[in-house]
C-alpha cells in the first residue's frame, strides 16, 4: 500500500511499530523534481521550505505533485513561532510538519498548538482548501487532530538538556534528530572536526538521552542522514523514520557517479578527458 494512502493516524501508527518509512528532504524549489521524487518509492518527501528558496506558491503546488505521485509530505517551517508557515502548509494538503529549533517545552507545545485544531490548540480553520478535498471540512477537521504529523527537530544543546519535558509534550509524534547542528551547538565540531565528531562520545551521549525519553514517552525517532553507510545502525538504534539525504545530494552524487564512469571511459579509450574541478568534489 502506497504510503499517500494510509492515513496520518497510520501511518504514525506503523512508525511507531517500529515499521521503518525512509524519504528524503527537497531542497530545490521544483514541483517537477518533487512530483518525479514521488514516484521513486520513498515513503515520504518533505519540502524544506526552511533553508530552500520556494514561497506558497511554489510550496502549494509541490505539495500537489507529491501528492500526485502517492508519497506522504512534510513540511520543514521556519520554526515554533511560523505559525503562518504551519498553518499553509498544512491547509495546502501537507500531511505534517517539520519544526527546527525546539529548545524547551514551551516551544514544543507552542508549535503543537499551531498545528492541532481546538480545543487541543489553536490552528484556524477554513474552507474550501486543499487539504479538505478529499473528506470534506468536516471529515478533515475532525480528525485531522489524529491525523497529522508533527516532528520536533533535535539539534541544540538546550534541547537535549530538555528533552525528557519536550518528549512529553503532548501532541509530539516526532523528534527528529539532526546530528549537524547538534554537533555545531555542543561545539563538538570545533573539538573532534568532521567527521569524527558524529562518533564523538558527547554525540552518543545525547542520543541515548534523546531515545530514553522518546520510549518513555511513546514518540517516534527521526533523523537525517546523507546517504546510506549508517541506515542500518539506526534502524538497530531504534530510528525508523529516516531521510536519505536531500534532492540536491541525490543530483551531485548520481551526477559525480556518472563523471567517475565517464573518466574510466574515456581513459580506457585512450582519450584525454576528466570532470571540471569543483569546491563538491
Amino acid at each position: 500500500m502506497a504510503a499517500g494512502t494510509l492515513s496520518g493516524a497510520e501511518f504514525k501508527k506503523q512508525l511507531r511499530a517500529g515499521t521503518p518509512k525512509l524519504g528524503l528532504f527537497l531542497n530545490a524549489h521544483s514541483p517537477t523534481v518533487a512530483e518525479q521524487l514521488a514516484h521513486s518509492g520513498y515513503d515520504w518527501l518533505l519540502v524544506d521550505s526552511q533553508h530552500g528558496p520556494m514561497g506558497y506558491e511554489k510550496l502549494s503546488a509541490m505539495l500537489s505533485g507529491i501528492s500526485n505521485g502517492g508519497a506522504k509530505s512534510l513540511v520543514r517551517v521556519g520554526g515554533y513561532s511560523d505559525r503562518p508557515g504551519i498553518q499553509q502548509s498544512l491547509d495546502m494538503g501537507a500531511d505534517g510538519v517539520l519544526v527546527p529549533y525546539i529548545n524547551t517545552a514551551e516551544e514544543a507545545r507552542q508549535a503543537v498548538s499551531c498545528a492541532r485544531y481546538p480545543t487541543a490548540g489553536t490552528r484556524s480553520v477554513y474552507f474550501p482548501q486543499r487539504s479538505m478535498n478529499k473528506d470534506g471540512l468536516l471529515g478533515y477537521a475532525g480528525a485531522a487532530n489524529n491525523n497529522v504529523i508533527v516532528a520536533l527537530q533535535v539539534e541544540t544543546a538546550d534541547c537535549i538538556k530538555n528533552i525528557d519535558d519536550i518528549a512529553a509534550v503532548p501532541g509530539v509524534d516526532i523528534l527528529f534528530l539532526g546530528q549537524n547542528d547538534l554537533c555545531m551547538s555542543m561545539g563538538l565540531y570545533e573539538k573532534y572536526g568532521f567527521p569524527h565528531m558524529y562518533t564523538s562520545p558527547e554525540l552518543g551521549a545525547a542520543t541515548e538521552k534523546l531515545v530514553s525519553a522518546v520510549r518513555k514517552n511513546n514518540v517516534i525517532l527521526g533523523l537525517f542522514l546523507f546517504g546510506t553507510a549508517r541506515v542500518g545502525e539506526f534502524l538497530d538504534k531504534g530510528f525508523p523514520f529516516i531521510s536519505i539525504g536531500n534532492d540536491l545530494h541525490h543530483i551531485l552524487t548520481q551526477a559525480g557517479a556518472y563523471v567517475r564512469d565517464v573518466e574510466e571511459i574515456a581513459k580506457a579509450k585512450g582519450k584525454s578527458w576528466a570532470r571540471r574541478p569543483t569546491a563538491l568534489f
